[in-house]
This record gives structure tokens, sequence and C-alpha cells, in this order.
């Protein structure tokens, strides 16, 4: 019998995980904030995309939605 190693644990994808990823994408310059939501499935894995999908669809996003919309609850100092 084979030894086989345990299958790598899945990420839980929470609203604000989805975000936060969101967020680094974008202030790294790889997507933009008028990009669709969908093609932040580029960069997860495509076995924890369906989770990814329910979870905004559970917090009422589209993925025709910007990526600005999913991110614009970020909190900005008053000057």
């Amino acid at each position: 019998m084979s030894a086989k190693t345990m299958p790598p644990a899945t990420v839980q994808y929470s609203l604000d995980v989805i975000q936060e990823e969101a967020r680094l994408l974008v202030d790294k310059g790889v997507v933009s904030r008028q990009q669709p939501i969908y093609v932040l499935c580029q960069y997860i894995p495509a076995r924890e995309w369906v989770c990814v999908e329910c979870e905004l669809e559970r917090c009422s996003f589209l993925l025709r939605d910007r990526i600005g919309d999913l991110i614009s609850q970020e909190e900005w100092e008053n000057d």
C-alpha cells in the first residue's frame, strides 16, 4: 500500500478574506478596481473558486460587479 499525503487544507473564504485578496491584487496593480469580480478566479485555485462564488452570492455580490464595489468598504482617515 502506498502512502498518500493528506490533501492540502482549503482556505475558508469569508467575505473579509476575499476583500483582502482583492485589495492586495489591486495594490500590486495586477487587477484594476474597474474590472469585474470574476477576474479574481485567475488568482484563486479552481477547486476553491466555488466557495468564493457561494460567499459572494451570500453577500449579494454578482460576478459582473466591479472589484471596486467589492473592496469599497475601505476605511479612510479624514484629512
